[in-house]
């Protein structure tokens, strides 16, 4: 039977969450979804506030009421959650939809909290259906896409993949959001509590149960990247997105090779060497977020350059219209919902704990392309 409705957003009173409702509010009665959270009183505040009718519903349920939230997700094909940290507050969630057969897409960079929710919920989804799909947003759509992308055009022209891709991330004009911040914090105190999720951390293939690749570059040096043509410094990002596309390669069969190898790291400006960095002062706190003006004035330019052992390479590239952290998020993790839930069926992508790419691929390129301010090019 077809649920209720297409998909409910969870922490929809937050910063971020009132973004992917407004952004669903443009989508028309094309879409079914509903609002979700703790506090009614917040979620029907948000509602008047985006212009969305009352006839959308409002479901109240607390991120520890494991009763609410099972009966909230089965009423929906995919539940979509910017309420994190999610080690903090998005266990009980992410539970019920894996044993409920419900879709789940969220934004999280916690790649300790990612690796726990592989090794718990992989064989739950499977056996229920459930495709749960993390780091649905800047962190990590436009990496993990991007490489699927360069090296499917590399392919084209080469006639095999790529051994080596580089992610170089041009320009960043936007910030961190409060909510990225405060995951940083909970990772830092449950570092604290369990020193061995530094292990984690630093492993590229962290979320490969049973894996591990060839040695990877290194994300901590500074240096002139000569096939780049430019010095490059560490990107903060990385850790999570490296061990995202290496998931992507371990799902598709190994598409890439055993011994795939994936580095990003920022473009130094000779002229201003932070102009790659993010912006986190003045840094806003969970729930907050920056002005229209300031997310519509944002953009991102990364680069991918796929690499052969011959010397031979192919460049492509990743460009959003909108600040990383808020305004290009919030539209990518809503087509994210959409694509999954709309797009890809259970025939092409069954149960279980997958990336963008491994279940959406190209499907969400070009959804991105068509509605998210997303532009894939080949560069010469």
């Amino acid at each position: 039977m077809k649920p209720e409705l297409d998909i409910i957003i969870y922490g929809a009173s937050g910063y971020t969450g009132r973004l992917v409702a407004e952004y669903l509010v443009q989508k028309g009665d094309a879409v079914k979804w509903a609002m979700a959270g703790r506090d009614q009183a917040k979620l029907r505040e948000v509602r008047e506030l985006i212009n969305a009718p009352t006839s959308i519903p409002i479901i109240v349920a607390d991120a520890d009421d494991v009763s609410a939230l099972t009966a909230m997700v089965k009423r929906t094909a995919v539940v979509l959650t910017t309420a994190g940290p999610y080690q903090r507050y998005g266990n009980a969630l992410v539970k019920a939809c894996a044993e409920m057969g419900t879709d789940y897409v969220d934004l999280a960079g916690e790649s300790n909290w990612i690796a726990k929710k592989i090794v718990e919920l992989d064989a739950t989804a499977k056996r229920s259906g459930a495709r749960l799909i993390f780091s649905s947003g800047f962190d990590s759509v436009p990496f993990d896409l991007g490489v699927l992308f360069v090296e499917h055009e590399a392919k084209k022209l080469f006639g095999t993949y790529a051994p080596r891709v580089r992610g170089r991330v041009r320009v960043i004009n936007g910030g961190l959001s409060g909510g990225t911040l405060d995951a940083g914090k909970a990772t830092t105190v449950a570092i604290g509590n369990d020193a061995s999720i530094l292990e984690v951390i630093d492993d590229p293939f962290a979320l490969t149960p049973g894996f591990k690749g060839s040695d990877q570059p290194d994300l901590n040096a500074t240096y002139e990247d000569k096939v780049m043509g430019a010095w490059v410094k560490p990107f903060g990002m990385a850790r999570i997105n490296t061990k995202t596309v290496h998931r992507s390669n371990f799902l598709l069969g190994h598409l890439w090779g055993i011994d795939f190898q994936y580095d990003e790291m920022s473009v130094i400006d000779p002229s201003n060497e932070n102009t790659s960095d993010f912006d986190i002062n003045p840094s806003f706190q969970p729930g907050e977020g920056p002005t229209q003006k300031q997310r519509e004035e944002g953009f991102y330019d990364v680069l991918f350059i796929a690499e052969y052992p011959d010397g031979c390479t192919l460049k492509a590239s990743v460009k959003g219209d909108r600040d990383p952290g808020y305004g290009s998020t919030a539209k990518i993790i809503a087509e994210s919902a959409l694509c999954l839930g709309l797009d890809i069926s259970r025939d092409q992508t069954s149960g279980g704990c997958w990336t963008p790419t491994s279940a959406m691929g190209e499907a969400l390129i070009n959804r991105l392309q068509e509605s998210a301010g997303l532009i894939f090019s080949v560069e010469s």
